[in-house]
């Protein structure tokens, strides 16, 4: 098995870092303006376990490449199938189911995430993330609070100005199907010269190339049918509602049509907050958006939810 050299024994893992003085107060006062944020808002905190049962994130897709290629999954000692946390929405929500809760439900986590993958710039194997979600609530102005909350964090230290916002709808159930179909189509009949890569990936999931930064795909990417051309009625109501809602508070956002997120538990609006100051592959600082059947999918009661979550190691390179 591949390990590090003997001589790097007593450093931090590859993709792994101490938070030492002066980075430590940084670090600390985004988590303390983060938290004095959510209990004005009404958000109170939970801590979920670090590692949970792998079937918990089968629900973020099996053709992603966090549950493909990058979750930290083993077998215990019982022959349970683990995993550590590799994103924080997905723990929330089996609690939710698991405790039986009912009604409106505001939670912020501050928690670890763990994730195989190619360290970059402010993302690391074992990385930081504060977040919300708001479950039970089917409500565009609830999109919109969300969102506000974000901005307005982002305005509380100091780069609001630094970032860009990003909004976008993914659909109800029936309009999302209907787009997969239609882009899935779209990809096989022009991108033929792309490669068997190419279209094992569109075969695997469509919706996954649109978030692809691979050079040699962009032209056909940015010829693709949009999702939004293909909204239920309700869908489009929802999302104009919520454009409507951030144009009353004066937040200014661009329409992103090819904006997936990277979970299939995705639905209706999502939503990024990106800066310049990263890689462009990976210049999101905050992001996430509504999961309406991911409640359901876990066996409880069908219960919308939407939140966001926030790497602080990116936060602070932009700050």
């Amino acid at each position: 098995m591949p390990r590090d050299d003997a001589s790097d024994a007593y450093r931090t893992p590859k993709g792994t870092h101490d938070v030492v003085s002066p980075q430590s107060a940084r670090w600390l006062e985004v988590v303390r303006t983060f938290a004095d944020r959510a209990r004005r808002f009404g958000y109170e905190l939970i801590v979920t376990p670090v590692f949970e049962h792998a079937e918990v994130f089968d629900r973020l897709g099996e053709s992603t490449d966090v549950v493909s290629k990058e979750m930290y999954e083993f077998t215990d000692r019982g022959g349970r199938r683990l995993a550590l946390r590799p994103e924080g929405t997905a723990p929330v929500v089996r609690a939710y189911v698991q405790h039986k809760k009912h009604g409106p439900w505001k939670i912020w986590y501050l928690a670890p995430l763990f994730r195989y993958e190619r360290p970059q710039k402010g993302r690391y194997r074992q990385h930081w993330q504060l977040g919300i979600e708001t479950i039970g609530l089917d409500d565009p102005d609830v999109d919109v609070e969300v969102i506000a909350f974000g901005h307005g964090l982002l305005r509380e230290l100091g780069m609001v100005d630094a970032t860009s916002l990003l909004v976008n709808s993914m659909g109800d159930r029936e309009s999302r199907a209907e787009y997969v179909g239609v882009l899935r189509d779209y990809l096989l009949a022009h991108g033929e010269r792309l490669g068997p890569e190419f279209r094992e990936r569109v075969e695997a999931s469509p919706l996954r190339i649109l978030d692809s930064k691979r050079e040699d795909w962009q032209d056909v990417i940015e010829r693709a049918p949009q999702l939004t051309e293909h909204l239920s009625d309700a869908s489009r109501e929802h999302f104009e509602q919520v454009q409507r809602g951030l144009d009353e508070l004066g937040i200014h956002y661009e329409l992103a049509p090819r904006l997936v997120r990277g979970f299939d538990y995705y639905t209706s609006t999502t939503f990024e907050f990106v800066s310049d100051a990263l890689d462009a592959a990976q210049n999101a600082v905050l992001g996430g958006g509504r999961y309406d059947n991911l409640a359901e999918e876990m066996g409880g009661q069908p219960t919308p939810g939407i939140g966001f979550g926030m790497g602080i190691e990116r936060l602070l390179i932009v700050a």
